[in-house]
């Protein structure tokens, strides 16, 4: 292994920014999708799952924030895409969807502690005596602004009109990046959304939750975008107390959120976005929430 990744370095280095491969692939009657693994010359350079509807464009865009995972072997075996269903649904509906690939995952994490072949892993929280949640969501909101800087230089998307979903820690991290209000995000939906959930493998069991309920209304206290939050009521990770504190916090503080809890999904709700079973029961949703910002 140590061998075969010595030969494929200077070949990821060669293409970055380049198109690797393109697939296109049937939607239904009325549209064809593409998809695409590209490689981003960003500030930190990483790999992403993109997938657009076929033609020129330029699309309106929705970035996808995929969730951590604390466990450093869990992240050398990270799929590269993880919601390749809900991002080809989002596609159906016109937009160009991206989901980079977090850095700090791939093999090469195994050989080199806290660094993976998609870069090094910064969105670590610290110790649950005193965790830094509001660092580790806007480190990943910051990757997300790259992301629409760099696809705005190329002239894929349409300015001004950009999506973010996020999942778990992805969630978070959109959270961080509605209390930023750059402008060209529209709105933001999360799926799951939290930090620092099944401490230690235990369910619901949360670190410092108090910390995070404050930190998510911190973020509230700037955040004016219109967000949709959805939760699932087996979540085991961020379960519908929670959720619900976290909801209150930040719109208090002056947060735009719509609120809702899903019915138990499956035996584990974290993973609900993940699943194309679970397409026909969210879609209704955010379809309406994305009908209503236009």
């Amino acid at each position: 292994m140590r061998d075969l990744r010595a030969i494929l370095g200077p070949f990821v280095t060669v293409m970055l920014g380049l198109l690797i491969f393109a697939a296109p692939a049937r939607a239904d009657d009325e549209v064809r999708i593409q998809e695409e693994l590209w490689a981003l010359t960003l500030p930190l350079p990483m790999f992403a799952y993109l997938v657009r509807p076929v033609g020129d464009g330029p699309f309106p865009l929705v970035i996808m924030n995929h969730g951590v995972s604390l466990n450093m072997a869990d992240r050398s075996f990270f799929p590269l895409v993880e919601f390749r269903d809900a991002a080809k649904w989002f596609a159906k509906r016109g937009y160009l969807v991206i989901a980079p690939v977090g850095t700090g995952y791939g093999a090469a994490a195994i050989d080199i502690p806290e660094r993976g072949l998609y870069g090094p892993f910064f969105s670590k929280i610290g110790k649950c005596e005193n965790p830094n949640f509001p660092d580790a969501g806007l480190a990943i909101a910051q990757v997300d602004r790259w992301i629409i800087d760099y696809l705005t230089a190329e002239k894929r998307i349409i300015p001004k009109d950009v999506i973010v979903v996020g999942q778990s820690a992805g969630g978070w991290a959109s959270i961080a990046l509605s209390s930023m209000n750059p402008p060209e995000v529209k709105a933001i939906i999360t799926f799951a959304a939290g930090r620092g959930g099944r401490v230690g493998g235990k369910p619901n069991n949360n670190c410092a939750p108090d910390k995070l309920v404050e930190a998510t209304g911190n973020f509230g206290r700037t955040s004016r975008i219109p967000m949709l939050w959805i939760y699932i009521e087996n979540d085991t990770f961020f379960g519908p107390d929670l959720s619900k504190r976290m909801h209150a916090a930040f719109t208090a503080a002056g947060g735009k959120a719509e609120y809702h809890l899903m019915p138990p999904f499956g035996s584990e709700g974290h993973y609900f976005i993940g699943s194309p079973d679970a397409i026909p029961i969210w879609s209704p949703i955010v379809s309406q929430f994305l009908d209503a910002q236009k």
